[in-house]
């Protein structure tokens, strides 16, 4: 039998593989131009409202639409505070001509905050790219490219020097522009004070349902963060607007339609940097020559150590001349002398407030720690005096509970609420994070919107 020669089949082979290698790579380099051309169309596909509509009634993409008509679509907010770093991802669903509803967040966060990467930015990278990946497991595939990712930082890199804030945001914008998500030119930002508070006041006007019904009433935001403080409300009366310092009124227009909102961030005044200011110290500086910074708000006998900002300071309470809660609260008015403006309209606005004043509040047992709840300004004070006087004889695991406790007391009369004013103190509305960080992505949103459609 003659044998056949495999020498032909081995030449188409030669011919054939880079053939297909060439035409594969082809395919691959088109549909990566495809994909990136198409990015920004899609995502306006989703969110672009069309025009002489409400900014609920968008024309449906394919993709985003769920089987019931709802049309489906993500949004990734990362909030970079002083003391750490999180993530939230939100999926909304937008009924037929009405407003979005969000029907799942998740939720990640991280320590430290990024302004302790300040001398070392590349391994703020590590930190952030986890967090990508928790979005990129909650959010399907189909949908990475159409989804807006933001990062917004708030006290922690306001409070460094600008060029160390802007290496560590470059970073970041680094990381987001190798993500497969929608990232435009402005995904990274420092978030100024006044923005702050009026996203968290959306976040809680949009979860209690308050902005769903044009005219009807709203609730006020109360938040402490570790480097600022924010207070936002929507005046009723015209005696607040006209007596508001430059700087604290600010227009907000939301669902087609424009709020003239009370919103101001204190800078300085959250509860880490205020206990800084009572120890005396001064924000991202060590103490002059090694000194011990000492404060009436501690134990007489109370010494040691307390890390802010990647400064570590030694501390100690003094001798005690009065009780403590006299000498700590004379001490907390002098940092708050002429830094907080009072407004009367607060007496009659329903208030939510979160972070520090829930923790400490759930701390000392005035709401539950898991539920949260309700509760009166003069709690504070109440709580406060306990503490001071139980610290005058008993040294407790937490040195600085009389201190913190008297100035979140002081801090809201200073606001002009009145000992008896009810405050609701939550960390969660229908199981939602009460942060500012829905209300950004919402704002967000609004604004490509705008850029899309300028006449819309």
């Amino acid at each position: 039998m003659r044998k056949i020669s495999n020498h032909g089949s081995l030449r188409v082979a030669k011919v054939a593989y880079p053939l297909g290698l060439c035409v594969g790579l082809f395919i691959y380099v088109a549909y990566i131009k495809w994909h990136r051309a198409t990015a920004t169309q899609a995502f306006f596909s989703i969110t672009r409202a069309a025009p002489g509509t409400r900014w609920g009634q968008q024309a449906h993409s394919p993709q985003g639409t769920a089987a019931d008509g709802h049309e489906v679509f993500y949004g990734i907010m990362f909030d970079a505070g002083s003391t750490g770093t999180r993530v939230h991802v939100f999926q909304f669903a937008r009924p037929p001509r009405e407003t979005p509803t969000l029907t799942h967040e998740t939720f990640k966060a991280l320590k430290p905050g990024l302004s302790a990467y300040a001398d070392d930015v590349e391994k703020s990278a590590q930190g952030i790219q986890e967090l990508l990946d928790v979005a990129k497991q909650d959010i399907p595939f189909d949908f990475w490219k159409a989804t807006p990712l933001v990062l917004k930082a708030t006290a922690g890199l306001r409070l460094l020097p600008g060029e160390k804030a802007q290496k560590l945001l470059q970073k970041v914008k680094e990381v987001f522009k190798a993500s497969p998500f929608l990232v435009g030119d402005d995904c990274v930002s420092i978030m100024n004070g006044t923005d702050e508070g009026v996203s968290a006041w959306i976040t809680v006007n949009f979860l209690t349902g308050s902005l769903k019904t044009p005219g009807g009433s709203s609730v006020g935001m109360l938040d402490l963060g570790g480097g600022s403080t924010q207070i936002a409300f929507l005046p009723r009366v015209e005696g607040t607007l006209q007596a508001s310092p430059p700087g604290y009124l600010t227009a907000l227009r939301m669902f087609n339609r424009t709020y003239k909102l009370y919103s101001y961030s204190y800078l300085g005044l959250g509860l880490m940097s205020a206990r800084l200011a009572i120890l005396g110290g001064v924000e991202g500086q060590p103490a002059k020559d090694g000194k011990e910074l000492v404060s009436p708000c501690l134990s007489p006998s109370f010494k040691g150590e307390w890390e802010h900002a990647e400064v570590t300071y030694r501390v100690s309470g003094q001798k005690a001349v009065a009780s403590l809660h006299e000498l700590c609260a004379a001490r907390v008015l002098e940092v708050l002398r002429n830094r907080v403006h009072r407004t009367e309209e607060v007496k009659h606005v329903d208030f939510y407030a979160f972070s520090y004043y829930y923790d400490l509040a759930a701390g000392v047992g005035l709401i539950d720690a898991e539920k949260g709840g309700s509760l009166v300004v003069g709690d504070f004070e109440i709580a406060a005096k306990y503490v001071c006087r139980t610290l005058e004889t008993q040294p407790q695991s937490s040195p600085f509970a009389c201190m913190d406790l008297t100035y979140v007391s002081l801090l809201l009369q200073e606001f002009g609420f009145p000992r008896s004013k009810v405050l609701k103190l939550t960390r969660k509305i229908d199981n939602v994070e009460t942060s500012w960080a829905l209300g950004a992505i919402f704002h967000y949103i609004d604004s490509l919107n705008r850029q899309k459609s300028p006449a819309s």
